[in-house]
């Protein structure tokens, strides 16, 4: 089993991290820290693989503690998992080694992914004495097949592929006619009687296109999404519809 250390001083979020990782066979969240000198404390007496790091932390911040981490050649991989999207802090965690990074608000599907290809890797490199150039290749440049992103066309006005102006149109009546502040995928699933998974394309692209503002709710259980129109650009859908 891989042993995950989470660093993460915010315990709604380090619970909901914990529980992502046990829904993943093979890994098991065997220590939480809330500080980076109790995460420190854990790797000089516990065998940990894998760290899932916060960086905006009380004390030593996250970046600081990679540094510390490696300055005393800890044996342990690491993943950020935080709110922070500046790229001097993101460079300097690649710099420092990190093998991943997610920025919060994230799905689970990112998560999921970033631990499978860390998995992947793990067994290969533990499972060798030895490798050669060809497969050191297709260990680094592999990835597991992700959903497809939707992208907004740069130059015209196009719908992206898979999506249906019927249906956005379908969509967005039901949005206009719930008149609520907030709303989530599954109230626009249950009316519409399109399923979650559609919706939540179609979510997703008004949301890229900045007609919809989406915000990650923490409840029990995983986090929700919630979306409500951006009356500033209000008017962007009607260029698809």
């Amino acid at each position: 089993m891989i042993q995950v250390l989470i660093v993460e001083d915010d315990p709604m979020v380090a619970q909901l991290n914990k529980r992502y990782v046990e829904e993943l066979k093979g890994f098991t969240p065997s220590h939480l820290s809330k500080t980076a000198n109790e995460a420190l404390s854990t790797l000089a007496s516990t065998k940990i693989d894998l760290v899932l790091l916060d960086v905006y932390m009380p004390g030593v911040n996250g970046i600081e503690f990679l540094k510390l981490v490696r300055q005393q050649n800890r044996d342990v991989d690491v993943i950020l998992i935080t709110a922070s999207s500046e790229i001097n802090q993101i460079q300097q965690a690649l710099r420092l080694g990190a093998i991943d990074y997610l920025i919060k608000p994230f799905e689970f599907d990112r998560f999921q992914e970033a631990l499978l290809n860390y998995k992947q890797n793990y067994y290969k490199l533990n499972d060798k004495e030895q490798m050669n150039q060809k497969e050191l290749d297709h260990m680094l440049r592999a990835t597991l097949p992700v959903s497809e992103e939707v992208h907004v066309p740069s130059d015209n006005r196009h719908l992206p592929k898979g999506l249906t102006k019927n249906t956005l149109e379908t969509i967005n009546t039901t949005i206009l006619s719930l008149k609520a502040t907030q709303f989530s995928t599954d109230e626009i699933a249950t009316t519409t009687n399109i399923s979650r998974v559609s919706v939540r394309k179609y979510l997703k692209f008004l949301s890229s296109i900045g007609y919809l503002e989406e915000t990650l709710t923490y409840g029990v259980g995983r986090p929700i999404y919630q979306y409500a129109i951006n009356p500033e650009k209000q008017s962007t859908i009607r260029h698809y519809l």
